[in-house]
């Protein structure tokens, strides 16, 4: 059976990390890699990864200054060992069990790489503000406009590719640029694209929430840069 790692980037989330390591101990998937990049917490996190959650994590990669979730990204993909890799935030916004109708796209051979999309699950409008799904359609039609893709959810967190194929792109950029990154590299490289429905608990700033107005902005100028890559 193919080895599933899941890559979780995390600063400073001591109140949800736990409770999303046991999560993907439990989405059903039997044969998982869990690696945690802690990217130089401070409220805790790294004591919790030491201590009560160090034998739930196969792998832990350290970042002694903050570097962003692109650079914790690039550190997980190194540190991993699996035949397919794919990537989940450390809050609670996504449902690890979804993961397995992902990957058995992949495993099946009929997608080389597999999103899951908040947009096109019946659940979206209750959960996510107009000005939310507004900003991410835009932000998914513009890169779609440079890729050739027919996207619905550009900055999904879940993102599942082979790990040979994230071998052969080189990510550069350190913050929530490397969404429409990965995308375009990928893009470039002729692969098949499946999306598939997943549900979505999006939480607010006051609960921790990071990616801001800078990020949506660095967003437009990443896939302008990578346009014709």
């Amino acid at each position: 059976m193919p080895l599933l790692s899941v890559i979780i980037p995390v600063f400073n989330e001591v109140s949800t990390l736990a409770s999303v390591v046991a999560a993907v101990r439990g989405c059903g998937i039997g044969n998982l890699e869990l690696l945690v990049v802690d990217d130089c917490s401070s409220d805790g996190t790294r004591e919790l990864l030491d201590g009560e959650l160090g034998d739930k994590i196969d792998v832990v990669v350290k970042h002694e200054v903050n570097r962003g979730k692109g650079a914790a990204l690039r550190s997980g993909i190194q540190a991993s060992s699996g035949t397919f890799v794919v990537f989940q935030d450390a809050d609670l916004e996504y449902d690890p069990r979804e993961l397995r109708s992902m990957l058995e796209l992949l495993e099946s051979g009929v997608a080389d790489v597999v999103y899951g999309s908040r947009f096109i699950h019946p659940s979206i409008r209750s959960v996510s503000p107009f000005w939310h799904r507004f900003v991410n359609k835009g932000l998914t039609m513009y890169s779609n406009f440079f890729t050739g893709l027919q996207l619905t959810d550009m900055e999904t967190c879940y993102k599942m590719f082979p790990k040979a194929v994230l071998d052969k792109i080189e990510l550069t950029e350190d913050r929530f640029g490397v969404e429409p990154e990965i995308t375009a590299k990928a893009a470039a490289m002729d692969l098949r694209f499946l999306e598939v429905p997943i549900s979505y608990a999006r939480r607010s700033f006051e609960e921790g929430k990071k990616i801001g107005a800078r990020d949506g902005f660095r967003a437009l100028y990443v896939i302008s840069k990578y346009a014709f890559v």
